[in-house]
């Protein structure tokens, strides 16, 4: 569903950075001149997504990408807005900043939050009057680059080309509660597979895998278990093999029976390059049971699963996999799939 979103996006602007799951910025100098203004635009686009994906979204637009994210949160909170404001009026721009408090401003979090009440700085436009130079010697030069945003300087420019992930994270809650090591394994092993063919999509490996479980915190009736073990890779992999059979190893480590389980997940870090070094221990006996890494197999299975979508699989087969999550708003294979072939009554 985010892709189909981020791909409607696409035909507004002839740039675009994937923020976020959710989120987007489009650079939309100079492109609606059929419009007599931004507001119209943006209903147009608000309209296009909704008719095309049937998920409704909110559009903010501002000279700089903070701003736009400020007058998006302001769409989100006042429906009077119907969903699309602009920030471009100075006017306008400070009306709602005086109301907005500062750690609201994309960036701002908790703790820069509370550094800014200390310096009675409580709301976004509080911040946007401040000398930069304070700010920078006070707190650093992001909240600088902030306050300049706020007062429409642009100083971040579009990421057309997403950066690397420094984190992946490969979790699920499911659709049963899971009581036995063998059904919590076969999921990790799931997620594992998952979060390493993401790791070689990027071309990196990882050094740090986690693995967390947890019962459902929001039933105070069930006994309450919650636990996440890592351990640090030397050198970095991103085979499936080893990161399924290390995830495993921790599981067994933090697992107890008696609870009913409701989310696991695999968490890799400490994410570099697969082109870079690994960091070669002279003491290292490389005597830890886990399967050689093996780059041009894992290649080859990435290549016969993008032909064959999940014909080669590592993780752990034929087990019940009823725990798995409801999917009923799937996005339709219209074009791969015999079954799902669109139907036309006429």
């Amino acid at each position: 569903m985010s892709a189909r979103v981020m791909s409607t996006l696409e035909r507004f602007a002839p740039n675009l950075e994937v923020y976020s799951i959710d989120e987007a910025f489009l650079d939309l100098t100079g492109v609606y001149p059929c419009y007599k203004d931004p507001i119209a635009y943006g209903q147009h686009i608000k309209k296009t997504v909704f008719r095309a994906t049937g998920i409704p979204v909110c559009v903010g637009m501002g000279p700089t990408k903070t701003l736009a994210k400020l007058a998006n949160f302001a769409a989100k909170k006042w429906k009077n807005t119907g969903g699309v404001l602009d920030l471009s009026d100075t006017i306008r721009r400070e009306r709602l900043m005086r109301i907005v408090p500062v750690g609201e401003v994309w960036g701002i979090g908790s703790r820069t939050t509370a550094k800014l009440n200390q310096l009675g700085i409580h709301s976004a436009w509080d911040l946007a009057i401040q000398p930069t130079q304070r700010i920078q010697e006070q707190l650093n030069i992001v909240i600088a680059r902030t306050v300049m945003e706020l007062n429409g300087i642009p100083c971040l420019e579009l990421e057309e080309i997403a950066p690397d992930k420094q984190q992946i994270i490969c979790s699920r809650s499911f659709s049963r509660r899971l009581t036995e090591f063998r059904e919590l394994s076969a999921a990790l092993a799931e997620f594992g597979s998952r979060a390493a063919e993401k790791l070689r999509k990027q071309g990196s490996v990882t050094g740090c895998i986690t693995v967390l479980i947890r019962t459902n915190p929001f039933n105070p009736n069930e006994p309450q278990y919650q636990r996440s073990a890592s351990i640090k890779l030397d050198p970095g992999t991103q085979d499936t093999r080893v990161i399924v059979s290390t995830a495993n190893r921790l599981l067994e480590t933090i697992y107890k029976s008696g609870y009913g389980y409701q989310k696991a997940g695999v968490q890799l870090s400490h994410i570099q390059s697969e082109a870079l070094p690994g960091q070669i221990d002279l003491f290292d006996d490389n005597n830890t049971g886990l399967p050689t890494e093996n780059r041009e197999l894992m290649k080859a299975v990435d290549q016969i699963n993008r032909r064959f979508p999940k014909s080669v699989s590592i993780a752990s087969t034929g087990l019940d996999k009823t725990w798995k999550p409801k999917t009923e708003r799937i996005s339709q294979r219209y074009t791969t799939d015999w079954n799902e072939l669109v139907k036309v009554k006429c």
